[in-house]
């Protein structure tokens, strides 16, 4: 009997559907001589310090260096401890008794880093020695399924890539433990938490938040003038930018004067915009925070699904590119897309027998190709879901189709000693930009079509006059832009030898990103407000400390993916870059502990519901110490952070000032202030009606 083990029973039900082990059993299908079970995601993780017998957050423990490193059983919380998740237990249970009854093993977890680290740790963790095959597919359709089954990999293949995802895995334990007990150990109170690619993230977003609010906003003024010749009128703006309103004014009436400006040049440039490579998942990601509002992780878990449901390909992909050989199957696919209403017309746009291979490059596929959509076309799916469906599909269409051409006119005319300029583009052939009819980029000018000039030519001044502007403070991130920021962070270093080794490099990857920014959510290090990403106070506070020191180093960061990327290519060993991770965690445990954190002082306050004992403030709860009165507030009120100041308001003064931006269980915003009533009880009263609501 053959042994297949998947990564969740939704993939392992597909591949045994298709071979044919129909027969249901718990944890497990069997028949046709084949037996498959799967994992529950990570069944097996890292042990962690307690299971070292270090407990607690102890100074002199740190830095905790495990050599070798522990595997356990994936934890939950119960209480105030960590147990053994039940169903991981019980699953690994039914996979160690397999593993014993099986001839050989076939592994089928996720084609990927995090996919091969699953299978391996279960293995290792259950002492096995038998041989494994590898299957190695892209999507979930019968037909890929059918095609890995007939090619599987041996197991050995994919030592490196397991030795890539070892390193990481460990890496970031080491990188998080330490960093974040020594950070908390300095705060002296509150739990904090670092990590190798998570504080680096967070450094980015609080730079960009207090550059943002620091900017001195400066005004000037700028000249405008209207022409019309040939029928077409088109504006010209000044190149001098005015500090004062009156000189602009003062010259203003000078040009007016003149009545006239000549054109001293007029050129057009053909520009050919080529169109656009196919999704990697940090693109598909960017795009529909863009467009559909949605969060990384919100567009994981709907590629995620989509991929389970057999629509499109292996989801976790840092490629834009495909094969050589999947090249055949694009016509099929697009063909496929008539059956989708909503593409019909897209596909009807498509040039046959001119399809560009743009897309087409061996040398630049990692693990997965680009996102493609299967011969699988779906006929009902949920809002979200259809949206980005139909997102992959269109960028699929845009990106087999000819470049865009264009002709951009550039117009500079003068007047006295002033100098305008006019810009215009017009579309010669609209190539990939017609399948959606967008024929120019949010950050472009429009299409304004220019006249034909030539120097000399004479232009009768229409209408003029002077714009007030200002200078626009560098622009807050949204998930779009940190995903951009993260893919790219060689750009955001300031050292020209080091931008210029990294400029190919990002902190995480594609796989990862959503969850490292979902984790700084969760750490109450960050907040949305609309779509912007801000700093919480407790961020700002991680940041103030953290900022100059190593664990911060975007560079830093940035250079350890490059070597998780050359060990899983072969290019060098796993145990040199463990060596330089403990080296650094030694370093930065010492950085952190060698200064405590400057944190307010916490103010005494007395209970509001029993009037004796002092009040406990932690980061998000502030309680009574007596287990009779057992009053608590918790600091996170529908959607907004109580500050200290708040808290001090609410329990000396029976309210706080009025908060912003609260959004309550339907969804909606308002703002109120939170109130305690005669028995100790948190009330929202609004400024309009004063109406009072538990």
């Amino acid at each position: 009997m053959k042994l297949i083990i998947a990564e969740k029973p939704s993939v392992g039900r597909e591949i045994a559907a298709l071979l044919g082990a129909c027969e249901k059993h718990d944890g497990y299908l069997s028949g046709n001589s084949y037996c498959v079970t799967w994992a529950f995601g990570h069944l097996i993780t890292l042990a962690m310090p307690e299971d070292y017998g270090i407990a607690g957050f102890n100074k002199e423990s740190l830095p905790i260096l495990p050599n070798p490193f522990e595997l356990t059983i994936r934890k939950i919380k119960k209480e105030k401890s960590y147990v053994a998740d039940p169903g991981a237990l019980k699953q690994l249970k039914v996979i160690e008794r397999k593993i014993k009854e099986c001839e050989s093993i076939i592994v089928a977890t996720d084609a990927g880093r995090e996919g091969e680290l699953i299978f391996r740790y279960i293995y290792q963790y259950l002492k096995c020695n038998k041989p494994f095959e590898r299957l190695w597919i892209s999507s979930l359709t019968e037909k890929a399924i059918k095609l890995g089954f007939m090619n599987l990999k041996a197991g050995n293949d994919f030592d490196n890539l397991f030795y890539a995802a070892q390193s990481r895995s460990q890496a970031d334990w080491l990188v998080g433990i330490n960093a974040s007990q020594a950070l908390t150990i300095s705060a002296g109170y509150g739990i904090y938490s670092l990590g190798r690619v998570q504080t680096p993230t967070l450094a980015l977003i609080c730079k960009r938040f207090i550059d943002n609010k620091n900017f001195s906003v400066q005004k000037y003024w700028q000249i405008q003038l209207n022409h019309t010749k040939e029928l077409i009128t088109f504006k010209s703006s000044s190149q001098t930018r005015w500090n004062d309103q009156k000189k602009a004014e003062d010259a203003l009436k000078l040009i007016i004067s003149k009545g006239t400006v000549t054109v001293r040049s007029a050129e057009t440039k053909k520009v050919s915009e080529q169109s656009p490579l196919l999704f990697n998942l940090t693109g598909l990601q960017k795009e529909c925070n863009k467009k559909l509002n949605l969060t990384a992780e919100e567009t994981l878990n709907i590629a995620q699904s989509l991929y389970e449901k057999q629509f499109i390909t292996y989801p976790r992909t840092g490629s834009c590119y495909i094969p050589e050989d999947v090249w055949v199957d694009v016509p099929h696919l697009i063909k496929a897309l008539n059956d989708r209403k909503s593409l019909i017309e897209a596909v009807s746009k498509l040039k046959w027998g001119h399809f560009s291979k743009r897309i087409v490059n061996d040398l630049k596929v990692t693990d997965h190709h680009g996102l493609l959509i299967t011969d699988k076309i779906p006929t009902a799916l949920s809002g979200n879901e259809s949206a980005v469906y139909d997102m992959i599909a269109l960028r699929l269409l845009e990106s087999v189709c000819s470049p865009c051409k264009k002709e951009i006119t550039t117009i500079i005319t003068e007047v006295l000693h002033y100098e305008f300029s006019s810009k215009g583009t017009q579309i010669i052939e609209p190539g990939w930009r017609i399948i959606q009819g967008n024929f120019s980029d949010e950050s472009e000018d429009g299409l304004e079509p220019l006249p034909v000039l030539k120097a000399g030519d004479d232009l009768v001044i229409k209408e003029a006059g002077v714009l007030e502007k200002q200078t626009k403070a560098p622009p807050l991130y949204s998930e779009a832009s940190l995903l951009s920021a993260m893919e790219t962070c060689g750009k955001e270093i300031e050292n020209d030898e080091e931008r210029k080794v990294l400029q190919n490099i990002g902190i995480g990857t594609p796989a990862t990103r959503a969850a490292i920014i979902e984790t700084l959510f969760s750490r109450d290090y960050i907040k949305r407000e609309k779509k912007s990403l801000h700093p919480t106070e407790k961020g700002l506070k991680v940041y103030d400390f953290i900022k100059e020191k190593k664990i911060a180093d975007v560079a830093m960061t940035g250079e350890w993916e490059l070597a998780l990327q050359k060990i899983e290519n072969g290019e060098t060993s796993s145990e040199i870059f463990q060596k330089e991770i403990e080296h650094y965690t030694r370093l930065i445990t010492e950085e952190l502990l060698s200064a405590p954190i400057i944190t307010e002082k916490l103010p005494e306050l007395i209970c509001p519901k029993c009037k004796t004992r002092h009040l406990i403030i932690r980061d998000k709860i502030v309680k009574c110490p007596d287990v009779v009165c057992q009053w608590v507030l918790f600091r996170s009120i529908c959607g907004v952070q109580l500050n200290l100041k708040e808290v001090e308001n609410l329990i000396n003064k029976g309210k706080t000032t009025i908060l912003k931006g609260m959004t309550s269980k339907a969804g909606k915003k308002f703002d109120a202030r939170i109130v305690l009533n005669e028995k100790a009880e948190t009330t929202f009263e609004f400024e309009n009606n004063k109406f009072l609501k538990k």
